[in-house]
């Protein structure tokens, strides 16, 4: 395949906006939603030690595995499959991975998009004072009328899609570069602000030694699992975002270099969420493992109770909406981008054709908690059902043939080319994590998944 291959797309102006839009497509809820909250249930530090190792050993490889992927191909992950796979006289079949990835990042997209206008309405009931001397039960009322309510989740649905597919719609550069040059930097100041006001509330060392200090009693096979899977789906691997961001990525960019500093900026933020977090959590006498109702069901219950609470529970949701954001334009990507390339429309034509499925997809997560709320797939609702399906079964099955495909099905010389590492063991030791050692630990997170290893439940 042509070194001087460029995607019609467009590409990335600098290492540093790529860098950017990747770190974008990574964070997002799962880093200030639910790493918080599953650090909580599993323990803290020793958790976080575990799940630092896992994004070094497995999420690290397969990373620069779909970036560099991406870079060959220079199309959306449904041709980039193609292209590989016939350069590689591998299976026709190894094609249908770019369709697997594509289909789940439209799919997330879809409730996902549901979930950040959650964020949106909250940044509105912050600056309207509504937590403001709310009790518990008051708040928890507060979320429930939201999700009870078609009219309310259809409007911040529609919005949230509005403006993701406003951002797709300009391109790379014009669209995707500029938003993310403007959220990232916001994000990371607003998280500081927030860590900054933690250090105020008298528990910040309390949730400093949670979050650093590790108690391995604390750790349980199950939790060892939980870290895995969660540094796995935390870049945003396995649903075609990473691999179309690299099809942008200029030829003289080092893969592997990149990589790392994405993955650390993903980790930092996630850091930083818990640092900023845990000491308001514990400065309140809340629970830090009170699960997924954290962010919209504990933390309102401080925020409406603390000093300067108001203007912190905005800036905190509005944190929220720009992490949503910065992911949800990475997720309709790879759709967008194949549209093109098949259908040979404009971008705005795909971005209004896929955004309007992708809103009308995301009606059935609207009224799961409402008027489909006794319709159920398989014991759960739709948004549920949907949330399984992807997450626990497409991501992994999509992370392990990645895995696989560029461990065992890309010819080493091609590997080699792209990725440029300048030195025969670092490429040696890569092949080996990305061949052997990260298929094995998706594999067995897959198998927990499904519920084979019962010991672990």
């Amino acid at each position: 395949m042509a070194d001087t291959n460029q995607s019609i797309h467009g590409e990335w102006s600098s290492r540093f906006a790529f860098i950017l839009a990747a770190t974008g497509s990574a964070v997002g809820l799962g880093n200030i939603w639910k790493f918080p909250y599953i650090t909580g249930e599993n323990g803290g530090g020793a958790f976080v030690i575990v799940y630092l190792i896992c994004v070094a050993a497995i999420g690290i490889p397969i990373m620069i595995a779909e970036t560099m992927m991406g870079r060959r191909g220079r199309q959306s992950p449904i041709n980039t499959l193609k292209s590989l796979t016939e350069e590689a006289g591998g299976h026709t079949h190894w094609h249908y991975l770019g369709w697997l990835g594509v289909i789940a990042g439209f799919l997330i997209l879809s409730y996902y998009s549901v979930i950040a206008g959650w964020s949106m309405a909250y940044v509105i009931k912050a600056f309207t004072g509504s937590f403001s001397g709310e009790s518990a039960t008051q708040i928890s009322s507060m979320f429930s009328d939201l999700q009870a309510s078609p009219l309310q989740q259809t409007f911040w649905h529609t919005i949230f899609m509005v403006a993701t597919m406003a951002v797709v719609a300009r391109g790379v550069k014009g669209g995707l570069e500029k938003a993310v040059r403007f959220l990232m930097p916001g994000l990371f100041i607003l998280l500081m602000l927030l860590v900054a006001y933690a250090m105020t509330t008298g528990a910040y060392l309390q949730g400093l030694e949670f979050l650093f200090k590790p108690d391995f009693s604390e750790l349980t096979a199950a939790s060892v699992l939980t870290a895995m899977g969660h540094a796995f789906f935390t870049l945003s691997l396995g649903m075609g975002a990473i691999m179309v961001y690299g099809s942008y990525l200029p030829k003289n960019i080092s893969i592997a270099k990149t990589a790392i500093m994405i993955a650390g900026a993903d980790t930092l933020v996630a850091l930083l969420a818990g640092i900023a977090i845990f000491p308001i959590v514990f400065s309140n006498g809340l629970e830090a493992g009170s699960g997924p109702g954290l962010i919209f069901e504990t933390l309102p219950i401080a925020f409406g109770s603390m000093t300067g609470g108001g203007l912190f529970g905005i800036l905190f949701f509005v944190l929220l909406v720009f992490a949503a954001l910065s992911s949800a334009i990475s997720l309709i990507e790879p759709a967008v981008a194949w549209c093109v390339e098949h259908y040979e429309v404009e971008r705005k034509q795909a971005c209004i054709g896929m955004g309007f499925v992708t809103w009308l997809l995301g009606m059935g997560t609207v009224f799961s908690f409402n008027e489909w709320s006794d319709v159920t797939i398989f014991g759960a609702n739709f948004f549920e059902a949907l949330d399984y399906l992807t997450a626990n079964l497409m991501l992994p099955l999509g992370g392990l043939f990645i895995a696989l495909f560029a461990g065992r099905i890309m010819l080493a010389k091609d590997s080699k080319d792209e990725l440029d590492l300048g030195n025969d063991t670092l490429f040696d030791v890569w092949r080996f994590l990305v061949s052997y050692v990260a298929p094995a630990a998706v594999f067995i997170v897959f198998l927990n998944v499904l519920g084979v290893f019962g010991i672990f439940s």
